[in-house]
């Protein structure tokens, strides 16, 4: 039985919640999205960069525009981003560079990795995640349905309120949790 007959299966059981672990292939995503659309909660994983790469990550499946535009309510895309040692991290001011990258024009106080016993002389202590989470409103909807750009994508999902993967970290640096060298390695915004 291939996973795509197992989900038709699970379909016809009614279920008002569906979990798939990951959409591999565009039979499974065609219906993945189709249960969506006839009223099920669908939750699955895809490979992309970002929460707006979710789209054409669907559409270059083989999922119609029109599909994936009434299909989705939100995408959550995550990276995991190293957690600063509690023990021996080490507050400063940031320089001129660090202010620039974090669009600041005075210094802040913030964080960065010294190295001690219990982090190995790493620095770092465990991981954290970072989120996006973009919503899919009306405007969301109809560009989806006329814009193949994921720039332009990208860009109307900022102005909708989408949070980036880039602001959830720098709010961890500028709490302290991780490093601005950890916000360096994002490479967005």
């Amino acid at each position: 039985m291939t996973f795509a007959a197992a989900l038709r299966s699970i379909l016809r059981q009614d279920p008002d919640i569906i979990m798939i672990g990951e959409m591999r292939d565009e039979e499974t995503a065609e219906i993945a999205v189709r249960a969506a659309i006839t009223g099920h909660l669908v939750f699955s994983t895809l490979h992309t960069n970002d929460a707006t790469g979710a789209i054409t990550r669907l559409e270059d499946m083989g999922v119609a525009d029109y599909l994936v535009s009434d299909a989705l309510v939100g995408v959550i895309a995550q990276r995991l981003v190293k957690r600063l040692c509690p023990e021996c991290k080490k507050r400063s001011k940031t320089n001129a560079k660090e202010m620039e990258i974090l669009g600041i024009t005075e210094p802040i106080s913030i964080f960065r990795p010294h190295g001690c016993q219990f982090c190995d002389n790493t620095g770092y202590k465990g991981r954290i995640a970072v989120h996006e989470i973009m919503y899919m409103n009306e405007n969301m909807r109809n560009a989806v349905l006329r814009e193949k750009n994921l720039e332009v994508l990208r860009d109307l999902a900022k102005r909708n309120g989408m949070v980036t993967l880039w602001s959830s970290c720098k709010s961890l640096v500028e709490k302290g949790v991780t490093s601005i060298q950890e916000l360096m390695t994002l490479n967005m915004e």
